[in-house]
């Protein structure tokens, strides 16, 4: 919508340039980015934003639970699940077949691990504890650290068990006859992940402020090697060469520079960050634990958060490969065989991957909004999801079909549709439909029309949907193997707004013989001014805004209104006048381009006359087709005739004198009266009333006399509309 009163430039809406409503708008989606905005089912998107058929995703049978929080696959092909608010682990067997293996009396198993001889750890929360699980429904309390939270479990070469805990924030290490201690102590609350990387060093990421800790194998000491901007670190990841990946995300609990603007997830820059190299934290008595929060196990429902992960070079340099907004990164593994990184994330519950570049690609998305873990298990990955509940299996071969759901695009106004095209590439045995619906709500429902039928023009093709003011397209994709899939690179389309009519807003008047006056259009120039100078002189786009400068001019008059038109067309103004005594309106101007006219109302005779302004967007439109609004403004009171003054009486008393008088106007209210008798200086004079405001006034008045005084009185009456009548008399 575009407001006529104040340039300015209009905000680009969703994918569309703004123009006038003769003008048809296209809609194009060809990048990564464009396509993202999209719903996916079954479809992935490569780095070079071409859609092309997802992995194939098997559903495993799992428990009815409220969240799943942890997964452990053996090598023999034994799943092991731990679940939220129930306390439960579960055993999943090769055959599919789920059972109750554990119950802890805390409510959150968060963590999992398995020794070398296949006995299964499970750390809880809150109150955390770490319990052996021997056998089915047998398990006992191997390790109470005294801390609210157990958050990871890992084991060691010489079959030690860490734990990494919260709130305190720090690292126990567990022998295996259940006797432990801290070997580490954080400055922050949490100790969300851990991870050894191929020195036998412990890579740590915290909670708190975000940060990822290296820890000595054998002096124990700890450093900061990363401090993310984020609120905390809760996943990470290496790769062959020894670099540190970290999931980061959540709004820091203290300030911290190094967050940019958030952008869109997918396509952005590397983008270097700062890094330290703290020394080893405080002690524990230094530690500030009653006033931090636990991180969350799950992600808020609303108020979505932001994400980003950073890759750590070993000589420290950190680089930022993927941020966005509003998607949290909760799980990362590095694929090796891909050199590929894949990035679980919620609330859309999409899976991405980097590659070394930060390139990235969507995997896929699922129906569950957050994809909590990610677990590769050879050639296949196990996907932990929550908000539905889910667990899956992703193969490395392509499903057969799948479906992408356009964003709606919104037209702003009921619209007419062109034709849609497609680019895509089709091996054989694979095809790509698409169909479109169109509708006047903003969220696609029954209200909206039936898909179409498929297009077959991917040249372009008339759309059939129905005039509306919202569209979306989906595609479908089929292959008749597992082996090639459809591409589908760009898509496009037109429409057309339905022309409507301008509208003016209110219409005011200035003050009688107020103009305003244009800001002088000069740019600024220093007289003598050197020819070196290291910063060259403003330009004059550069130069400060200057508002027009209201003064005095008599006999016109000044009027604005303000107009939109929600084609965004250009509009043209026509100002009519009529006095009281008139039936047809007269033309002041037309074709005006501007929102402020002033004319001299001397030409015009004095009455009472009321104002019209009517918007045209024909400059926006062909012959016959536009539109028009207008306003009515007023009541205009033009009056360029004096006062008149009658009944003077002028009588001297001694050294006064006493003078009385009627004052009339035929139009406007008397404003003010003097006098004067000189050598003195000028006298106001109330009416008998006490106020000027009416269009007849009487005045009595004695006047002392100034001595030396002359023998002249001079009156001066002024109207409400500057007018000024002046009556002199001898006495």
């Amino acid at each position: 919508m575009k407001r006529h009163l104040v340039a300015g430039l209009a905000a680009v809406l969703g994918l569309f340039l703004a123009a006038g409503a003769v003008t048809p708008q296209k809609v194009l989606l060809r990048s990564g980015d464009d396509f993202l905005r999209g719903k996916f089912d079954g479809i992935s998107v490569s780095a070079e934003g071409r859609l092309s058929l997802a992995p194939r995703e098997d559903k495993l049978q799992g428990p009815s639970e409220d969240f799943y929080l942890s997964f452990l696959m053996t090598p023999e092909g034994t799943a092991y699940l731990g679940s939220g608010h129930e306390g439960k682990v579960y055993r999943i067997g090769k055959d599919g077949k789920t059972e109750l293996f554990f119950q802890a009396p805390e409510m959150d198993v968060t963590c999992l691990a398995m020794d070398k001889k296949g006995v299964l750890f499970a750390g809880t929360s809150p109150n955390g504890k770490i319990y052996k699980i021997s056998a089915p429904l047998k398990g006992e309390e191997f390790f109470n650290p005294a801390e609210r939270y157990v958050w990871e479990l890992l084991f060691l070469e010489n079959g030690n068990l860490l734990a990494a805990v919260g709130e305190s924030g720090g690292i126990y290490e567990i022998r295996p006859q259940g006797e432990g201690r801290q070997v580490y102590k954080a400055a922050e609350n949490h100790i969300l992940c851990l991870k050894l990387d191929r020195t036998g060093d412990i890579i740590a990421g915290s909670g708190g402020n975000g940060s990822v800790y290296r820890i000595g194998k054998d002096s124990g000491k700890g450093a900061v090697i990363f401090e993310s901007p984020f609120e905390e670190v809760r996943s990470l990841a290496f790769d062959l060469d020894g670099r540190i990946y970290a999931a980061a995300g959540g709004i820091p609990s203290r300030g911290r520079g190094g967050l940019a603007a958030a952008a869109p997830a997918g396509r952005e820059a590397e983008v270097t960050v700062s890094v330290s190299a703290a020394a080893a934290p405080a002690a524990v008595g230094q530690a500030q634990i009653a006033t931090e929060a636990a991180p969350s196990l799950k992600p808020p429902a609303a108020g979505r958060e932001p994400g980003a992960v950073f890759r750590i070079a070993p000589d420290g340099e950190a680089v930022r490969l993927w941020l966005s907004p509003e998607e949290m990164a909760y799980s990362l593994f590095w694929s090796e065989a891909e050199k590929r990184l894949y990035v679980g994330t919620g609330p859309r519950g999409r899976l991405y991957t980097l590659d070394r570049d930060g390139q990235v690609s969507l995997v896929l998305q699922k129906t569950s909004e957050q994809i909590f873990a990610c677990i590769p298990v050879g050639t296949r990955i196990y996907l932990l999801g929550n908000n539905p509940v889910d667990l899956t299996l992703l193969h490395p071969e392509q499903r057969l079909n799948g479906e992408y759901l356009s964003p709606v695009t919104d037209a702003r106004l009921v619209s007419g549709w062109g034709k849609i095209g497609w680019e895509a590439s089709l091996p054989p045995g694979a095809s790509i439909q698409l169909q479109t619906r169109s509708g006047n709500a903003a969220e696609p429902g029954p209200s909206w029309s039936d898909w179409s039928p498929p297009y077959q023009a991917r040249d372009g093709e008339q759309i059939l949907s129905p005039r509306a003011r919202y569209l979306q397209f989906r595609a479908l994709f089929k292959s008749s193997s597992g082996k090639s899939s459809p591409k589908l690179a760009r898509v496009a389309f037109h429409y057309l707004q339905m022309n409507v009519a301008p509208v003016v807003g209110r219409v005011e008047l200035l003050g009688p013989n107020e103009v305003l006056l244009k800001p002088p259009d000069i740019e600024e120039a220093i007289l003598g001014l050197e020819r070196r100078l290291s910063d060259p002189p403003a330009k004059k786009d550069e130069m400060r805004f200057m508002a027009a400068k209201k003064v005095e001019r008599k006999g016109f008059q000044t009027l604005q209104w303000e107009a939109e038109d929600e084609n965004g067309d250009v509009l043209v103004y026509t100002i009519f006048l009529k006095s009281d005594a008139e039936k047809e309106w007269r033309v002041l101007d037309d074709r005006w381009p501007e929102t402020t006219y002033a004319f001299n109302t001397v030409n015009f005779p004095d009455g009472i006359y009321a104002l019209k302004v009517a918007a045209s967007d024909g400059p926006s439109n062909p012959p016959g087709s536009e539109k028009a609004g207008e306003k009515s403004g007023g009541p205009l009171v033009i009056d360029n005739a004096a006062p008149a003054l009658r009944n003077v009486q002028v009588v001297r008393k001694g050294e006064a004198l006493a003078v009385s008088f009627e004052a009339e106007d035929t139009f406007s209210a008397i404003r003010d009266v003097k006098v004067l008798v000189r050598p003195g200086d000028w006298r106001i004079v109330f009416p008998e009333d006490g106020i000027c405001d009416s269009r007849t006034e009487r005045f009595s008045t004695t006047i002392p006399l100034p001595p030396k005084s002359d023998n002249l009185l001079t009156v001066s009456v002024r109207d409400a509309m500057g007018n000024v009548a002046v009556h002199r008399q001898v006495f």
